[in-house]
């Protein structure tokens, strides 16, 4: 029998959890979260019960509403103190919003045992296929640096192809998105989103 420590929780349960942990701790109501952050209750109310992961956009205005950072969503309480340094080895980096909910794109965190930061730096995949419908915008900027592959990108009406060491930096009310052309295209993306502060 196996004397390894028992795996994390899944990421969508950790997030829904963590969500409305913080939420009841504020005394902030389904309703109330709903009014802030401009997503429907039913759609916060499936985040909380792990059936929907939103994506990295959405949980930057979540974790504003709550007066934190996406980090305290992806992790619990017992999580270590960083005492102001980050490494996140090679082997240790962790999915965050795998799939991207249903949009195919994958983060994975780059500093993610850091608390308080005013960043979130992500190793970012981009699916082949994506739904002509969908866009993401959220508070703050966002900056893109290719590493692999090729991607068509799109912010507002404007349309490009990246490649790899092209990089761009935008402020992300834009609506946003792209995709992988010919293949796998990775990205590192830092993305910055002011913190609600009452």
């Amino acid at each position: 029998m196996s004397q390894d420590a028992p795996a994390p929780p899944p990421v969508e349960k950790l997030i829904g959890t963590r969500i409305a942990e913080l939420r009841q701790g504020l005394g902030i109501t389904l309703d109330r979260l709903a009014a802030m952050t401009g997503f429907s209750k039913g759609y916060l109310s499936k985040i909380e019960n792990s059936h929907k992961v939103p994506p990295i956009g959405s949980l930057s205005r979540i974790a504003a509403a709550l007066r934190t950072d996406i980090t305290e969503l992806l992790h619990t309480p017992a999580a270590a103190p960083d005492g102001g340094l980050s490494v996140v080895r090679a082997g240790e980096r962790r999915p965050v919003v795998r799939g991207g909910t249903a949009f195919g794109y994958d983060y994975v965190s780059l500093a993610d045992n850091r608390r308080d930061k005013k960043m979130e730096p992500f190793l970012f995949t981009f699916p082949s296929q994506i739904d002509k419908y969908v866009f993401f915008e959220h508070e703050g900027e966002e900056f893109m640096f290719v590493l692999s592959g090729r991607v068509e990108w799109q912010a507002g009406s404007r349309k490009l192809v990246l490649e790899p060491g092209d990089s761009i930096y935008f402020d992300a009310r834009l609506p946003h998105r792209g995709r992988a052309l010919e293949g796998e295209a990775r990205a590192l993306v830092v993305t910055y989103a002011p913190r609600a502060r009452d």
